[in-house]
């Protein structure tokens, strides 16, 4: 290691270890002293770990948490960024927290990655394998359309030859481009074959040879499921880990079965089995028994935003993130499952973080979650106004209540009819309302992981 590297590990542990003792910390500045530096840093800090790479639009936080629970069933040493610091400073803060193992045990980091990071960290790091989640339209300034964030994953994996790319196999973007790399596919089994067209709102359901729209044997969601183009021979790719059978599904838990072995996970939504699926096939890929991974979903606790719940008074809170469409409905999709009656909060904020394009709000379905006939609707967010006028077309009375900081919304949220309330939130609306809770001593600072 040259003397430079040196400098900048010895800077950056410096600096995390001063932001520990002295402040409430920091998750990416000592990346960020450590990268200026020495550029370069991140290769020496990466050099004694298999590392694996986590990402997509939806579900990379999840899915990261639940292959490292996984994993630690078997192996002693293993990194991740539970943070959420998913760009490049965060990710080199993240090797600086952690000392490698000396004992022959191996080292592995399971990094959740931003898909238009992946070809700055691959620039230093050479993963052993890549996990990707799906692709949908999420950040149009940031990420353009689908098939331009695809490319952006592309450049990163094709700086790691030797990787393996384990991808969702539902998803038809993830098998429109021959690469060099070792594919493998996970997908979903779990019913008989149908003749089925995607909802006409549905991005990424062209065929990437003919351009025809592609029919489908079987829909999960959105553009998801056993998909194949009509006129020609672009199909659904064989699948080598699947479910297949949904057992239950609640706003609490999944019960479910892969590759004919019964799991559960306590998190809800059609969507987090997918993520399940993923760490499940990481958890085959390292040799890891059925057994052992269910121990590792037992082990998984919520993480950020993710169906958090906590109680305000004598109130029963959930907070699920909001960022994209696709993701915003099968939200929706879950809170169909609550048997109770529940309040509603929706905060929409458009900082760099949440997106700065906030039309997706007008493909969510904001119509669906006025059937489920919330008790009281309360909103907020720098962008209350835009979220007002969506969710009035989308049929919301005038009794709707705006407010304009978290300590409006608390007060409402305890006088609220309902004992159960749910709240979606943006970024950094989610962020800001995790402080203000903690201040009053409802949750405690920080994120689970």
């Amino acid at each position: 290691m040259s003397i430079r590297s040196s400098l900048a590990i010895n800077a950056g542990r410096f600096t995390k270890w001063a932001l520990t003792t002295f402040t409430s910390g920091g998750s990416s500045l000592p990346g960020k002293i450590a990268l200026t530096i020495d550029p370069q840093v991140l290769k020496h800090l990466a050099d004694n770990y298999k590392v694996i790479i986590v990402s997509g639009t939806n579900g990379k936080t999840l899915t990261t948490s639940l292959i490292v629970q996984i994993l630690r069933q078997k192996y002693e040493n293993v990194l991740t960024n539970p943070t959420g610091a998913n760009l490049n400073q965060g990710i080199i803060s993240t090797f600086l927290s952690h000392t490698p193992s000396k004992n022959g045990q191996p080292n592995i980091a399971v990094l959740e990655v931003d898909e238009a990071t992946i070809v700055h960290v691959t620039k230093y790091i050479k993963p052993e394998l890549f996990v990707f989640t799906n692709i949908f339209r999420d950040q149009m300034d940031r990420f353009g359309e689908i098939y331009t964030t695809y490319q952006m994953m592309l450049d990163g994996v094709a700086q790691a030859p030797q990787a393996v790319v384990l991808a969702n196999g539902d998803a038809p973007i993830f098998n429109s481009k021959e690469i060099s790399n070792k594919q493998l596919f996970y997908g979903f089994d779990h019913e008989a074959d149908q003749e089925l067209m995607a909802h006409y709102n549905t991005d990424g359901v062209l065929c990437p040879h003919c351009h025809q729209i592609l029919h489908y044997k079987s829909i999960t969601y959105s553009n998801l499921g056993k998909y194949y183009c009509p006129n020609g021979d672009f199909e659904r790719p064989d699948l080598d880990y699947a479910v297949t059978s949904i057992d239950s599904l609640s706003l609490t838990d999944s019960h479910f079965k892969m590759d004919g072995h019964d799991f559960s996970i306590p998190i809800g939504g059609l969507y987090n089995v997918y993520n399940a699926l993923a760490a499940y096939s990481v958890g085959r890929y390292f040799n890891i028994d059925p057994e052992t991974i269910q121990k590792g979903f037992d082990a998984s606790k919520r993480v950020f935003g993710r169906q958090e719940v906590f109680t305000i008074g004598d109130k029963d809170v959930m907070i699920n993130l909001i960022k994209n469409p696709v993701g915003f409905n099968q939200i929706v999709q879950l809170l169909s499952y609550e048997k109770e009656p529940f309040a509603l909060a929706v905060l929409l904020n458009d900082n760099y973080a949440d997106g700065q394009d906030i039309s997706w709000i007008w493909d969510g379905d904001f119509e669906q979650l006025h059937e489920l006939q919330p008790s009281k609707t309360i909103i907020g967010g720098i962008r209350v106004d835009d979220l007002g006028v969506r969710m009035e077309v989308a049929g919301f009375d005038d009794s709707i209540e705006k407010v304009s900081n978290n300590q409006e919304l608390i007060q409402l949220l305890k006088n609220a009819p309902s004992q159960k309330i749910n709240i979606l939130a943006t970024y950094t609306a989610l962020l800001d309302l995790r402080k203000d809770l903690a201040k009053e001593g409802f949750i405690k600072e920080g994120m689970n992981g």
